[in-house]
């Protein structure tokens, strides 16, 4: 079987990261720097308001997998809670600060950030084969910026990331999206990812072959999610491409 577009996941994936969403200095910064906009806010106040739209935007959408839009939680807390100040301030500047204040969060809340080892090295032996492609449960303001800042994003071509989307993994219609735009069948296409249900489940419904990524050596999972091949490093990604390529 001819392979000629490999799909990754990112976060567990490509790329070991540890974020806490709930961090208390995450919100307090928010606050502060909302504050100078003309929003009184207390840090919990903001916390809470946060969820609360985000709970918002998944109670209204009809997707079976829904995704929320950071900065369209953003914007919604700013209009809510805008002062004549705030609205003073022109629109330029208000339309960044949506994005600004996800960017801000997602910085201070992350813990780590680094691609697993050897991914660099193996990504660029198979993109001399092969079309690479990103499918992500996951937001433009801050996915895309973590994939430059662990050397990975120039190797991929699309990067279809959920948030754009409206609906996340395992929903088919994310590969989909990404096999239309490299111009491959799904059977010539291998979906690399850590989640069974998410990556394997949604890959294997759209058609393609996978991969499951277990960094730290434990496969777990159930039959109906078991991947057609397991890898623990990347270095040995090779030989699993070459496993499909001779079935």
């Amino acid at each position: 079987m001819e392979i000629r577009a490999l799909l990754f996941d990112v976060n567990g994936t490509l790329i070991d990261i540890e974020t806490d969403e709930w961090m208390e200095e995450a919100y307090r910064a928010l606050a502060h720097f909302l504050t100078y906009q003309g929003i009184a806010l207390h840090r919990g106040e903001v916390r809470e308001l946060y969820f609360q739209i985000m709970k918002e935007q998944f109670a209204a959408s009809h997707e079976v997998y829904p995704e929320f839009d950071v900065v369209a939680v953003w914007r919604e807390l700013i209009r809510r809670y805008a002062t004549d100040y705030t609205r003073s301030l022109g629109p330029e500047k208000l339309q960044q600060m949506p994005l600004f204040l996800a960017e801000l969060q997602r910085g201070i809340s992350r813990k780590r950030l680094v691609a697993f080892p050897q991914t660099q090295e193996i990504l660029a032996q198979l993109k001399t084969r092969h079309r690479l492609a990103v499918v992500s449960d996951s937001q433009s303001a801050y996915g895309l910026p973590e994939l430059r800042a662990a050397g990975l994003a120039d190797y991929f071509a699309p990067i279809v990331i959920s948030g754009d989307y409206g609906y996340r993994k395992p929903d088919v219609r994310l590969f989909q999206a990404a096999l239309t735009e490299l111009q491959v069948c799904p059977e010539e296409a291998i979906f690399v990812g850590n989640d069974r249900f998410r990556d394997i489940w949604g890959a294997r419904q759209a058609g393609m072959k996978t991969i499951l990524f277990c960094s730290h050596g434990n496969s777990g999972g159930s039959p109906h999610t078991e991947p057609d091949y397991i890898l623990y490093q990347y270095a040995d990604l090779p030989r699993a491409i070459e496993f499909f390529a001779s079935r």
